[in-house]
């Protein structure tokens, strides 16, 4: 039988990655409100999901860009805050190659790009239920002081 050979630090680094998305979630009543659901969360890394529903929907029968747009967002920020460390957006934009449409369940996958210093670069990719694209996001963010979470065996004073 093989043995595992799993990195003790990656598996502490995951293991925060996972309490700073249950933390960050509990406070998110913005992806709360919009049935945004973290599906999974590491290092650098986010999975996110949301259904379209009717109060989603524009003017054209499609699904509002900006909902698109806050589901690759709020995967964004999940993905550079998991390293507990405060960071927000300094930018971003987004296209749409096709539109969601009213039912869609809607994927947003976050992946760092590079990070260095206090800047790092987030590409974001949100499918539909059948893999088409309907949004695709770049994020920059900036690293202010601060945690997430608390750390365990920091001094609360």
């Amino acid at each position: 039988m093989a043995e595992s050979h799993t990195d003790p630090q990656s598996a502490d680094l995951q293991k925060l990655a996972e309490a700073v998305g249950r933390g960050m979630y509990e406070r998110d009543h913005c992806a709360q409100a919009h049935g945004i659901e973290l599906l999974e969360i590491a290092p650098g890394y986010a999975r996110m999901s949301m259904t379209v529903r009717k109060d989603m929907v524009n003017g054209h029968d499609i699904g509002h860009g900006g909902m698109t747009f806050t589901l690759a967002d709020t995967a964004f920020a999940y993905a550079c805050n998991a390293a507990n460390e405060v960071t927000v957006a300094a930018g971003c934009s987004i296209t749409f190659p096709a539109p969601a449409k009213l039912g869609d369940l809607l994927t947003a996958e976050c992946r760092e790009v590079h990070k260095r210093g206090r800047s790092g670069v987030y590409d974001v990719t949100v499918t539909s239920q059948d893999g088409t694209i309907v949004g695709l996001f770049r994020g920059q963010s900036a690293r202010l002081a601060g945690s997430v979470i608390p750390v365990p065996g920091a001094s609360h004073a």
